[in-house]
């Protein structure tokens, strides 16, 4: 079972930057609503799939409550609430292995399912509360841009990378409009290794724009065409085959900062760090502070910076001002303590050779190859 320290799920020692507009670190209590369309006649295997997973979801970490509800208009509609202490006890299990099993016996009888996530502002209703649980409410609300971010991964067998990365190169986009309310702005995809990442930027919905997008035929036939040499096997027309691999894949992001500034000069980049085994949570959340520290500071080239987090993969995606080359690799790091990098990474610092080359050499390892990057007009 994945676990989190209390050092990630404990409350933060300052107050939060005013330009950070998503974190999960912040401490705040998480409430966790799943919609639930259940297909006609399945309503008592379903209730019984729930309650062996109720049981147990009951001992992981961090759980503090859950509800079950069914509509009294639509029989086939359900709502799973649940309440946990922090956003990061909840993502190490939603995004492990023994969730992806847990969660099996609910596939045979659900059509479809929408989870959302919120941290808890305010409340009303219970009793005073103590100095504690005032600190585990969210502060204040966050100013977001309209976007959401999201990022997708996966590996490929070791010496397919040129032929990968030139599939994914040559397609044509997919149409950027999902509907009146959804557009896909930003599509960026980067290899390191035998590692894909592609980081997607969103208008709207989410779940619609990725499922708008697997549905264009251009995107298939890439899909298609890279199954012989991905490490893991899937079968695009099995849907369990393609929910079970895209659930592996999913690389959610976890803290975004960003500047009310543009940089005509400006590039983006990826780094996709070491972690050291177990260590993937924490170094999210120092990588977080960090970016939150340097957000205040007009001298930082980071105008924004989105970390992406799963078990122990890290990716955090950067736009610099003035580009990589010309930036403190300190900085653009995003972390400038040698203990730390220790701590979290298997970076290795010299201490008796110059700071800025190592740094530098530090940044070289973990910065991953872009494939291509590609706005929608009018984003």
């Amino acid at each position: 079972m994945t676990t989190t320290s209390e050092r990630v799920s404990g409350p933060p020692a300052r107050q939060v930057s005013p330009r950070v507009s998503q974190s999960v670190f912040d401490g705040s209590r998480l409430r966790v609503v799943l919609l639930v369309d259940v297909y006609d006649g399945a309503q008592q295997q379903f209730l019984e799939a729930y309650e062996l997973l109720c049981n147990q979801v009951a001992s992981v970490p961090g759980h503090v409550s859950d509800q079950l509800c069914q509509s009294i208009e639509n029989p086939s509609q359900w709502l799973i609430t649940s309440e946990w202490e922090s956003a990061p006890p909840f993502l190490a299990w939603v995004n492990s292995e023994e969730h992806v099993r847990m969660v099996e016996p609910l596939h045979s009888c659900v059509r479809d399912t929408r989870s959302l996530r919120f941290h808890i502002v305010r409340e009303t209703g219970s009793p005073a509360p103590d100095a504690e649980s005032k600190r585990r409410l969210q502060a204040s609300p966050r100013i977001g841009d309209g976007l959401i971010r999201h990022a997708l991964t996966f590996t490929v067998k070791p010496g397919s990378e040129e032929k990968v990365a030139k599939i994914l190169a040559d397609y044509a986009s997919p149409e950027p409009k999902v509907d009146d309310s959804t557009r896909l702005c930003r599509t960026s995809l980067f290899m390191h290794g035998n590692r894909v990442v592609r980081a997607i930027e969103v208008r709207g919905d989410l779940l619609a724009a990725l499922r708008h997008v697997a549905r264009q035929p251009e995107v298939r036939a890439v899909e298609e065409a890279i199954n012989p040499y991905l490490e893991q096997d899937r079968d695009l027309d099995d849907p369990e085959s393609a929910r079970v691999f895209f659930t592996r894949a999913a690389l959610p992001a976890v803290h975004h900062v960003t500047l009310e500034q543009q940089d005509p000069q400006e590039e983006r980049h990826a780094l996709s760090y070491p972690v050291r085994p177990g260590r993937g949570m924490r170094l999210a959340e120092a990588l977080a502070r960090q970016d939150e520290t340097a957000a205040d500071d007009p001298r930082s080239p980071i105008l924004r910076s989105t970390i992406f987090q799963r078990d122990d993969v890290v990716v955090r995606l950067i736009d610099v001002r003035g580009g990589l080359a010309a930036a403190d690799p300190a900085l653009a790091l995003g972390l400038q303590d040698p203990g730390q990098l220790a701590e979290l990474t298997t970076f290795r610092i010299d201490a008796s050779a110059p700071r800025h080359g190592e740094f530098a050499r530090c940044i070289e390892r973990a910065r991953m190859d872009l494939v291509t990057d590609r706005r929608s007009p009018e984003a």
